[in-house]
């Protein structure tokens, strides 16, 4: 995995940069807004949707500029979600990415301010010729993204997560949740490398299925470290399902069955890469840290 920790860093690098100059600083009225921003979107995370972009792209040989705007698109977008969540009317955390949370360090108002910034600021980068100058493609991206992050993505996925009957959903209604509220987002991120690149229907197809399976290893792993992590390790307030008497995969298949489960959507996720060669390694190793990971 060295090679893909080095990797994962490289990109991660280049997104924090990419990001730090897409969300400037402000001398204006609106400084505080900013800076709030740039609070809830540097400085940690593991830039996984951001990955996914930039070896997406990497597949097509697309300009390594235009592929880091796009993912830091995402990751503004990933951002405004975290913020949202751990707000008080939502999942009342205190804790993210190992500091406080962005209601915490700003208040809430400004933090509900700064989601809603990163959000529609990230569609005006996708927007810009910037990032691909064919209007198609930034078309097709913007729409990638909003379907992802919206009622039927994400927002959809959250409306399901905050349901009073959550306590007695079984594991087709856990699926169903996660493949909404983090899958679509994963899958996104995904295919946007393929957008970006005009990619053939069935190199979309296949990181499409790729990310499918790679999404709901993902949420079992995150369920599993709810349960077994460290939250200084972790970064972020840890057992709070529990607490709150919410089913997840740990809760229903038990701890065991739940990692076995992650480790087979982990390989089956990797299949979905054979046409790609050795190009994809990134992408299959990925899959295996996904599932491994300890925070």
């Amino acid at each position: 995995m060295t090679d893909l920790a080095q990797r994962m860093a490289d990109a991660a690098d280049g997104i924090e940069a990419t990001l730090a100059r897409l969300l400037p600083v402000s001398p204006g009225y609106d400084a505080p807004l900013w800076e709030a921003m740039r609070y809830a979107s540097l400085g940690g995370g593991k830039r996984m949707r951001a990955f996914l972009v930039m070896e997406g792209a990497a597949l097509f040989s697309v300009a390594e500029g235009c592929a880091l705007r796009a993912a830091a698109a995402i990751e503004m977008v990933h951002a405004y979600s975290l913020v949202h969540d751990d707000l008080p009317a939502m999942d009342d955390a205190d804790l993210r990415r190992g500091k406080p949370a962005c209601h915490k360090a700003y208040g809430e108002a400004m933090a509900i301010l700064a989601g809603d910034g990163l959000l529609t600021h990230a569609f005006t980068v996708l927007a810009d010729p910037a990032t691909h100058g064919d209007p198609a493609v930034r078309v097709e991206l913007v729409a990638t993204l909003a379907a992802a992050a919206g009622p039927s993505g994400m927002v959809g996925g959250q409306v399901l997560d905050l349901a009073p009957e959550r306590a007695e959903y079984d594991i087709g209604a856990i699926t169903r949740l996660q493949r909404l509220k983090t899958g679509e987002m994963i899958i996104a991120s995904a295919v946007s490398g393929a957008i970006l690149g005009k990619a053939p229907l069935q190199a979309r197809q296949a990181l499409h299925a790729y990310a499918q399976e790679l999404g709901l290893a993902f949420q079992i792993a995150d369920d599993l470290l709810d349960v077994e992590g460290d939250a200084a390790e972790v970064g972020k307030d840890l057992r709070r399902d529990e607490a709150l008497g919410k089913a997840t995969f740990v809760s229903i298949l038990g701890v065991e069955r739940a990692r076995d489960q992650a480790r087979r959507l982990a390989a089956q996720a990797s299949q979905h890469l054979e046409m790609f060669g050795e190009r994809a390694n990134p992408l299959r190793q990925l899959a295996t840290y996904v599932v491994e990971r300890r925070k």
